[in-house]
């Protein structure tokens, strides 16, 4: 009987040592949105094997109508998040200690356009407008814009179409310039038809898309953390140099996922997003969360009235990757 239980120990010695090993290194992220090119270097580093050559088995759940990212993230359902940095100053405001762990997003790509049609040509024209704004959030940055110029508006709450804009219910509408700038022009609106108002031309180039954790998860899983941000950086790094593999990859899953697409779209969508992680001229390395951009932000916030305070850049960015320093 001894070399029977013997083989018995054994055994279950290394189902309970797989069972660590698969814990430890199991690790889910959500994106802040649903499935499209904006995250498409993460559906890429999975689908490459990218993650498992770190030694990662990594979920990727989209947020739902009922559940957003941030929710998942404090009930434990997801490790890792994305997040706009002006969400997660907000978030971090009202109790939930977020860490950014990489900022892959190094500029703003929100926009407001009008119809050349309507005389609106300057941001002084927008002074008694109606502007269309965003239902679901991201809208602190264009109310910034334009309180500093003390424009009086009409904000008008919307979803993500642009119908209202297209039917003329909207003197100007905030769209992003990877999504629904290039909406209208799928609408049969031609680009030279359009007036564009970049914030970042304003002084507000504040990034965008960046990785979020609990302390704790960064306390006890930084290495991990570490593999994860690396092999997310090489999927974009393909995704840039296999963009038809890329927009299939994209399209498929969201058709899996009973979401509207379109491969023209999804194409335009991931060239904007590529160009936007471009650092350009900023003294940082990739993945860095520029100091400035930080400051300006929580300037933003603090104006708006939607902050009073905020923790302070070293407490906020914790990168994961060796060769950044804060």
């Amino acid at each position: 009987m001894r070399p029977y239980k013997t083989v018995m120990l054994s055994i279950l010695l290394l189902l309970m040592v797989a069972m660590t090993y698969a814990q430890v290194n199991k690790l889910v992220f959500s994106p802040h949105w649903l499935p499209q090119a904006q995250f498409a270097g993460y559906y890429v580093a999975q689908d490459q094997g990218f993650y498992e050559e770190a030694g990662l088995d990594v979920e990727i759940i989209h947020p739902s109508v009922t559940v957003n990212a941030l929710e998942h993230l404090k009930s434990g359902t997801a490790d890792i998040i994305s997040l706009f940095l002006v969400t997660a100053l907000t978030a971090r405001s009202e109790g939930l200690e977020l860490v950014n762990i990489a900022q892959f997003s190094q500029h703003s790509a929100i926009m407001m356009v009008s119809m050349k049609s309507s005389g609106i040509e300057t941001l002084q024209d927008f002074d008694g407008k109606k502007i269309g704004i965003w239902m679901s959030g991201f809208e602190e940055v264009p109310k910034a814009l334009i309180n500093e110029y003390q424009l009086e508006v009409e904000w008008v709450p919307i979803l993500s179409s642009v119908n209202l804009f297209l039917m003329g219910g909207l003197d100007i509408m905030t769209v992003m310039y990877y999504n629904e700038y290039n909406v209208l022009y799928l609408s049969g609106i031609e680009r030279d038809e359009l007036n564009t108002f970049f914030l970042s031309d304003y002084g507000y180039d504040i990034p965008e898309d960046g990785l979020y954790v609990l302390p704790e998860t960064l306390k006890e899983r930084e290495d991990d953390l570490g593999k994860f941000v690396q092999a997310t950086q090489k999927g974009w790094e393909y995704a840039a140099t296999n963009k038809e593999y890329t927009i299939d990859l994209v399209v498929n899953l969201m058709r899996q996922q009973h979401v509207s697409s379109n491969k023209a779209h999804q194409a335009w969508m991931l060239d904007i997003v590529l160009e936007m992680q471009n650092i350009g001229e900023k003294p940082i390395k990739e993945t860095q969360l520029f100091i400035a951009d930080f400051e300006k932000a929580v300037s933003v916030l603090k104006e708006r009235g939607i902050i009073k305070g905020a923790c302070s850049y070293e407490m906020f960015f914790n990168p994961v990757m060796p060769d950044i320093q804060k």
